[in-house]
């Protein structure tokens, strides 16, 4: 007891200590590793259409998630609303949950594989915020001068490890 004791009062060992104590923080922090365990579910309802007969909401482009970093299911809309607004909807979402979420959306071709997990912050890309919960519907407000001819893709991207965790090529409807 008494060599162990010796040992752990040397600086040197205090020094390591202390930096495996920081590291260990700072791995923990940057990792979020407890997020592996807690899904966030969010139930946005679609927006309504509130014009008249006729002036409902339609759907712009259509596409299914495909997994890339992380298995990832559920479909995209994209929808304009009467008052002429546009919306980005996430269906039946479910993938993993992970630190700085974010929508994207891209100018970047989905590609299945590794082939397609860093593709999406490459180019032209406009971040719809932070994403609202790794489970569920949710809707995203498109910019108006957002161009659907010059963006035909959405990724589930995760800012902090430049890796997209799913992915969608929009259809024109």
């Amino acid at each position: 007891m008494g060599r162990v004791r010796r040992l752990l009062t040397r600086p040197i060992v205090i020094a390591a200590l202390a930096l495996g104590t920081v590291a260990v923080a700072v791995g923990v922090y940057w990792f979020q590793p407890w997020k592996l365990w807690v899904d966030e579910t969010v139930r946005e309802s679609a927006p309504v259409s509130t014009g008249a007969p006729g002036e409902g909401t339609r759907t712009l482009a259509t596409g299914t998630l495909i997994s890339h970093e992380h298995t990832t299911t559920g479909t995209v809309r994209v929808l304009r609303l009467p008052d002429g607004s546009r919306t980005l909807r996430l269906e039946g979402l479910d993938t993993s949950n992970g630190p700085d979420l974010r929508v994207l959306i891209t100018d970047a071709p989905v590609k299945e594989g590794r082939a397609g997990w860093h593709v999406f912050d490459d180019g032209a890309h406009v971040s719809l915020g932070k994403l609202k919960g790794n489970k569920g519907d949710q809707n995203y407000a498109l910019p108006a001068d957002l161009d659907l001819d010059r963006y035909g893709s959405v990724s589930i991207w995760c800012d902090r490890f430049d890796v997209s965790f799913g992915a969608a090529a929009l259809a024109r409807a």
